[in-house]
């Protein structure tokens, strides 16, 4: 009747939606649900594209002040290079100096997180890691080979790295054996020629520590280890014969991928490297041994410069975020217009 008829008037005014209810348009009803659906995905997928930014401007910041870092021992190193107005206690006073600077770099790379998420100690975007006090279920004793089939983008199938470990004891955790074979990969990469395909990737024995992180595949037939500076290292993991783990991390935890849109498939994924001492190249440097001055600042010329290329990075990250919110808000506005 009228009195209905009215009811469903003021309803529509009062919601600004021409449908309510499957009566209104039976016909029109999916497909206003639909874009409903969309526009709320779409405004979820702005706040991710937002965390995006933070990641990116917190991982930016803490690099801010490693490049500081890199910078004043630089500034150590050419001041222990002049030898001419440098007796031994000031080199070692320059030495102690740099040996604190290492360890805060140590710490910015280990404490720097979003959330629960370590940002630049190599994880963030390059593999799940094994808890490492887990119990492999079955590993042979003894030393065991296995191959490298591929580092970085590069294929190594028809000509693997061999790489063969130290004996490991039957009692090993999945840090005991990652501890393995990450003592064994960086003496297979160091033997490499300089024109082998370890450096064409830009590795070195220094920037590939693995850490736990043996691939959590209960056939233990492959395996997927992060290099420190963000490379992947992967190959054929049988013939050490881990076949399961107790207890393995939440593979999504520290993924580095974004959902920026409504509909599934729709990520944008960040990876980041490391930045410790190790990784950077600086830990073993000595200001105090023959040579050891102009050696540091070659070394750090280099740190600062990676630093350089991953802030460049993140600044190229953020930039893709703004972009992408930019084009969610306008598809959100045209969505709701066509939804009303």
């Amino acid at each position: 009747g009228p009195d209905g008829q009215m009811s469903k008037s003021l309803e529509k005014l009062s919601s600004g939606f021409r449908i309510n209810r499957a009566a209104d348009d039976a016909a029109g009803l999916s497909i206003s649900e639909g874009l409903r659906s969309q526009v709320g995905g779409l405004k979820q997928a702005v706040r991710n594209a937002q965390d995006g930014i933070s990641v990116a401007q917190t991982a930016e910041g803490a690099l801010n002040e490693t490049t500081s870092i890199l910078q004043r021992m630089r500034d150590l190193s050419v001041q222990a290079a002049n030898g001419g107005s440098n007796d031994a206690e000031a080199k070692g006073a320059a030495q102690k100096e740099f040996s604190q600077l290492n360890e805060e770099l140590d710490r910015i790379s280990n404490t720097t997180s979003f959330g629960k998420s370590k940002l630049l100690d190599g994880s963030f975007g390059n593999g799940n890691k094994i808890d490492g006090s887990s119990k492999v279920t079955t590993l042979p004793t003894g030393a065991q080979t296995f191959n490298i089939t591929k580092i970085g983008d590069k294929d190594l199938s028809a000509n693997p790295i061999v790489v063969t470990t130290a004996a490991i004891p039957a009692t090993a955790t999945a840090k005991d054996v990652a501890d393995a074979m990450n003592t064994a990969i960086k003496a297979a990469l160091t033997d490499q020629t300089a024109g082998g395909p370890a450096a064409g990737q830009g590795f070195t024995g220094n920037e590939v520590k693995v850490s736990a992180s043996v691939a959590a595949d209960a056939t233990g037939a492959s395996f997927s280890l992060s290099g420190s500076k963000g490379f992947e290292i992967s190959g054929d993991l049988s013939a050490v014969g881990v076949t399961g783990t107790t207890s393995t991390a939440d593979p999504k935890a520290n993924s580095g991928q974004f959902q920026v849109g409504a509909n599934s498939g729709e990520t944008l994924s960040i990876s980041i490297g490391a930045v410790s001492s190790s990784a950077l190249g600086t830990n073993a440097l000595d200001l105090t041994a023959e040579g050891g001055a102009d050696k540091a600042i070659e070394a750090l010329d280099k740190a600062i410069t990676s630093v350089s290329d991953t802030r460049a990075t993140l600044g190229a990250y953020q930039n893709r975020f703004e972009h992408t919110i930019n084009n969610l808000n306008v598809s959100v506005e045209n969505l709701s217009a066509s939804e009303s």
